[in-house]
């Protein structure tokens, strides 16, 4: 009697690549759905609550396409002016902020890497603070550019002068050390931190309120006239972080490995660092200080579908959409009629995260 003939290897191999395709297409068209679902909602969440239907029949409108369906000026007003440009706002930044992250624990090796990390949002922040206490208090630069238009501007440089700085730091015979990226970033976000607290001691209660806003991060402040030039410094790096899924995926084998494999390491390392600054830079500056989305997003892409940045980037950029705007409802509706930060609701769910993971890997070594 014959045995029956066994599997080869390598169509075993091709099965269960086929399998993982399947299941990173059912889990990408599932978070799809996810993400649209919540971004009506978001739309059409509030003390005015506007349906699926009347938000589709004011778009048309807005068209040039007439459905037939009436709906009131004040529904129209509401959408198009508030809720349509905190909700396109708040899906971009919680995407730019969630593929950062991801990029960032793909170059550390490290699923505990943050855009934070290594000083971008605090840099930002820091350069947003002095401007709302120095440049607020003698007044001279605001009569040259409005305090709403300098805040932004300040917020990407302060981003991309700390990153320039701990990059500098790191970098010898133009070659880049990981760990010492690592802990150049602790120590500029030490000095930063020190520095805000500074600003916040000596500013006055319109400033210290302007301060809270900033440090704790909110979409109250969306608008298109504020947000559409700035939209180029967040879709750019977004999207180029999003082609760089090969040399992420070859860095995670080691530098040697990846210089074997043909990629320029240290050339794919510095445009990883400053695509990272200019993303999170123009995400912080058009909302201030949004904490953990970026470390909470990729980890939990990475336990559904492993560590292909392939999948990994652009499910990320979806799950943060969908992480961001889910928080900003809560923050408009928690509690009525004020509005909670933001950063406070993502804080609550990135920090019991981050001591889960610091529980699970049990001691992190940064050297």
């Amino acid at each position: 009697m014959m045995n029956a003939p066994t599997a080869s290897p390598i169509s075993a191999f091709a099965a269960a690549a086929a399998r993982r395709q399947r299941h990173v297409r059912s889990a990408g068209l599932a978070l799809v759905m996810l993400w649209t679902g919540v971004f009506v909602l978001a739309v059409g969440w509030g003390a005015v609550a506007i349906g699926p239907v009347e938000i589709a029949v004011i778009l048309a409108h807005r068209l040039g396409i007439d459905l037939g369906v009436a709906f009131s000026a004040r529904d129209e007003l509401i959408l198009l002016n508030i809720r349509l440009p905190r909700a396109v706002l708040g899906a971009l930044v919680g995407a730019t902020l969630a593929v950062s992250g991801a990029a960032l624990q793909g170059l550390f090796r490290n699923p505990l890497a943050d855009p934070g990390l290594i000083g971008v949002s605090t840099g930002a922040a820091l350069a947003a603070a002095l401007t709302i206490v120095l440049g607020g208090g003698t007044g001279w630069l605001l009569t040259v550019i409005p305090l709403n238009y300098l805040l932004p501007v300040a917020a990407f440089a302060g981003a991309l002068v700390a990153t320039l700085l701990v990059y500098r730091i790191a970098s010898r015979d133009g070659r880049t050390d990981v760990a010492t990226m690592l802990l150049a970033g602790i120590a500029i976000n030490a000095i930063a931190g020190a520095a805000i607290g500074l600003m916040v001691f000596i500013s006055d209660d319109q400033q210290l309120r302007d301060l809270n806003f900033w440090m704790l991060g909110s979409l109250g402040g969306a608008g298109w006239q504020t947000m559409l030039p700035a939209l180029p410094l967040l879709l750019l790096p977004l999207l180029a972080l999003l082609l760089l899924s090969g040399p992420l995926n070859a860095l995670l084998l080691g530098e040697q490995e990846a210089v074997h494999l043909g990629y320029d390491v240290e050339r794919a390392k510095t445009l990883i660092v400053l695509l990272v600054a200019a993303g999170t830079g123009a995400a912080v500056a058009l909302t201030g200080v949004i904490g953990f989305v970026g470390l909470v997003v990729p980890h939990l892409i990475r336990l559904m579908l492993g560590p292909d940045h392939r999948a990994l980037l652009p499910l990320s950029a979806v799950l943060g959409g969908v992480l961001l705007l889910a928080a900003d409802m809560l923050a408009r509706t928690v509690v009525l009629p004020a509005e909670l930060p933001i950063g406070i609701l993502t804080s609550c769910v990135g920090g019991p995260f981050f001591l889960w993971l610091l529980m699970r890997r049990r001691v992190v070594q940064l050297w």
